[in-house]
């Protein structure tokens, strides 16, 4: 039997000098332990669920429900056990690795041996224990995101939400984060991950929510979803789902 972690109930959001939803009346549920993924064209509403649920912002109408063990709490009480990766980088270019991770932690209000403990754990998992005392304005794209996440879990979440996490890495660094995104939710983390590369998505998400200008057009389990809409990957359900136009203008 599953258990709720994150209840979304007729979610609606319209930006202030706006005459177009960017989401319009999303109902969906997300289950402790899932890999979802977030997917859609630009401007489908992505980022902008991920920053209702995150508390980054408010919605225009609706409700977000947050559950621990079945039991619905408040976003207050749960705000401490989620973890955000945002597609803008978060860190400091003048301050090291390890300053920057160390700063982050003092802001979850961990001690300095929880912050080191995490730091001995965390940065050998993504290769960035020989560059810690680096500033991180010599590091590649590469390298910031991964150290971007390590950021995001540093307080060890329940859920851990991504946006993009993986935008311009090489095929080295995206393999890393992959890697390390199924380890954790190996351990109970729950994934919820917006991305544009579709084999990523399918190699990571067991299941799968696709947004088109502010609706949501289709949810369920990945294999489930390339079944019922007769295709064999996710870039030819998200070109069927969602056409073929262009969409850098959104």
């Amino acid at each position: 039997m599953s258990n709720p972690i994150i209840v979304i109930e007729n979610l609606s959001k319209c930006y202030a000098n706006s005459n177009e939803m960017s989401l319009d009346n999303i109902s969906l549920k997300m289950d402790s332990g899932e890999k979802i993924g977030i997917l859609g064209p630009n401007g489908a509403g992505k980022t902008t669920l991920i920053s209702i649920i995150c508390g980054i912002m408010s919605s225009s109408s609706g409700k977000v429900k947050y559950y621990i063990q079945d039991n619905e709490v408040t976003y207050k009480s749960i705000r401490n056990r989620i973890g955000f990766v945002p597609q803008n980088l978060a860190l400091y270019n003048e301050l090291t690795a390890f300053q920057n991770f160390e700063y982050f932690g003092a802001l979850y209000r961990l001690s300095k041996k929880q912050i080191m403990i995490q730091y001995e754990l965390l940065f050998p998992m993504l290769g960035l224990t020989n560059v810690a005392d680096r500033k991180v304005k010599t590091f590649s794209d590469g390298m910031k995101r991964r150290l971007n996440l390590l950021i995001g879990i540093i307080h060890n979440p329940d859920v851990l939400l991504l946006d993009e996490p993986t935008v311009g890495v090489d095929i080295q660094s995206r393999n890393a984060i992959i890697s390390f995104l199924n380890k954790i939710n190996g351990k109970g983390t729950t994934i919820i991950y917006t991305s544009h590369h579709m084999g990523e998505a399918e190699q990571l998400c067991n299941k799968i929510a696709i947004l088109d200008y502010g609706n949501l057009i289709a949810f369920g389990k990945t294999k489930d979803l390339l079944l019922q809409n007769n295709v064999s990957d996710l870039m030819l359900l998200l070109m069927k789902l969602t056409g073929e136009g262009f969409r850098d203008n959104v």
